[in-house]
């Protein structure tokens, strides 16, 4: 004869147990629809383009993933990345009354410094390389007359609507349009400015260059070829610019982080 030693219990024993408060519920919720959002932010993000990312539209999409949700299948073929980018800046400062040029300072080793071997790296470790990409590329859709106004020196006041007359000056209806560059070269040039200050400070620097090149890895069908060499990097020519600053922007939270990292690479 058996027995069942587990313990029943009674209805009154279950009806006392306490329902969850309202805003336990009203967490939950809120919790169940962010998670929703994110899943689907995502599945738009890194899915090819479509009409569906028109629903929260593509500026919304941008805004909530980048920086911190950023991804791709670039990794993967038909097309991975295979080429390392780098972003180098130099500036001419003022000192003792006398300008005086600098030379030329990787802010990409800088911060790769950042997240080699760190098991914890920071988001700030790729920012410069990410800032040279989408510089180049649209410097590459420039064509041969266009690429040398970006390679003239633009360090005046007002210098991008300078630099966009010079665009409009270029004869020829076929020409690229030059709007998506504009915005590469003001993103790019913000960057430097930041670099440059935080490097030989912001009251000595009157203006900044910086120089974007891309060099491909070892063709694959030269893999196995133990004398196989990288191909020589490529460049993107530009000239010199006023700094450039965007609103909100904190130079000393910027100098904190870059300036000891550029220290300790230079130990």
């Amino acid at each position: 004869m058996s027995t069942n030693t587990e313990p029943v219990q009674s209805d009154a024993t279950v009806a006392a147990r306490p329902r969850p408060t309202w805003w336990v519920k009203l967490i939950a919720f809120a919790a169940c629809l962010l998670t929703l959002w994110h899943v689907g932010a995502s599945f738009l993000w890194i899915a090819p383009y479509s009409a569906l990312r028109e629903i929260p539209t593509q500026n919304v999409l941008a805004s909530y993933m980048l920086p911190m949700f950023g991804q791709s299948w670039s990794v993967f073929a038909p097309e991975p990345i295979n080429g390392d980018y780098h972003f180098n800046v130099r500036a001419v400062i003022e000192k003792d009354g006398e300008e005086t040029e600098t030379g030329w300072v990787s802010a990409t080793d800088v911060e790769l410094s950042m997240i080699r071997y760190n098991l914890f790296p920071p988001r700030a470790g790729i920012q410069s390389s990410e800032v040279a990409s989408k510089q180049m590329n649209a410097y590459n859709d420039l064509n041969g007359e266009q690429q040398a106004v970006a390679a003239l020196d633009f360090a005046e006041d007002d210098w991008e609507d300078w630099m966009v007359r010079s665009f409009d000056k270029l004869e020829g209806a076929d020409n690229p349009d030059t709007t998506k560059y504009m915005q590469a070269e003001h993103l790019a040039t913000a960057y430097a400015t930041q670099v440059a200050y935080a490097i030989w400070g912001a009251d000595a620097v009157v203006k900044v260059q910086y120089r974007v090149s891309r060099q491909n890895v070892v063709p694959f069908a030269e893999r196995n070829n133990p004398n196989a060499q990288r191909p020589d990097p490529t460049f993107s020519t530009t000239g010199w610019r006023l700094p450039l600053e965007e609103k909100g922007q904190s130079r000393e939270d910027f100098a904190d982080v870059f300036r000891a990292q550029f220290e300790r690479t230079q130990q």
